[in-house]
């Protein structure tokens, strides 16, 4: 008898951990997905996920080979690489329509910076993302068509690293932590525009922040640009 109950607990636990891997397996099939199916219409920029992986009981989870190209008019590289995205989740919230991100914490991205006078790719992205935030036609629905809403508790970005310049004479400069917190949670949940929409904000401020830095280690031949950037960004007067 003794034995027969340890064999059908033993069938037990063999079958909750398949359905535990399935289910793993199931939930980061679906962040791929939506990465890789509506940011490239958020950005309007080339967007790739290589993989993601999230604990179906834990919430937590890593997305792995994030990419996000340049915008229209800039070179052909990069805006943005990362190797790894750690998120912590609410469980199961992934399969609602509010989705709570208790946190996302990004290590070590690199960021291309390039600018022409008082333009620059991140602000053209940053536009781009202001764009799909108005119009809030390319953020993912629910099955009813609503917009899919997030909500953001803690966002962390630590070390992080702008390429000023292109090619073999780029020159790499360390960027400004970032700590965001609570965002979506006033509004009760935003899209995914809008939530990328306000972390690229501050993305986009670090970058040319660090660019700045950069700017007068090299002599201040870019200073001037760096400094109309960042005023063509954020509303600013221009020189």
């Amino acid at each position: 008898m003794k034995k027969k109950l340890l064999y059908t607990a033993g069938i037990a636990v063999a079958l909750l951990l398949v359905v535990y891997v399935g289910l793993a397996f199931f939930l980061g099939s679906i962040v791929k997905a939506g990465v890789n199916r509506f940011a490239p219409g958020i950005t309007g920029t080339k967007v790739e996920l290589s993989g993601a992986e999230i604990s179906p009981l834990s919430g937590s989870g890593t997305l792995v080979g994030l990419v996000v190209g340049n915008p229209k008019g800039w070179s052909d590289f990069n805006l943005m690489s990362v190797g790894r995205v750690h998120l912590k989740l609410k469980p199961f919230s992934v399969f609602g329509d509010h989705i709570v991100i208790e946190e996302i914490a990004i290590e070590k991205p690199e960021f291309l910076y390039e600018t022409k006078v008082i333009s620059s790719n991140v602000g053209d992205l940053l536009k781009n993302l202001q764009g799909s935030s108005d119009n809030k036609t390319a953020d993912a629905t629910t099955k009813s068509g609503k917009p899919l809403k997030f909500e953001v508790k803690h966002f962390h970005l630590d070390g992080g690293i702008v390429k000023v310049g292109l090619g073999p004479a780029a020159v790499p400069v360390p960027m400004p932590p970032i700590d965001l917190t609570d965002l979506g949670t006033a509004e009760g949940g935003i899209t995914s525009s809008q939530l990328a929409f306000a972390v690229m904000r501050s993305v986009t401020s670090s970058v040319v922040s660090a660019t700045a830095q950069a700017a007068k280690k090299l002599g201040g031949s870019l200073g001037g640009a760096a400094s109309d950037a960042v005023k063509g960004l954020f509303g600013g007067k221009k020189k």
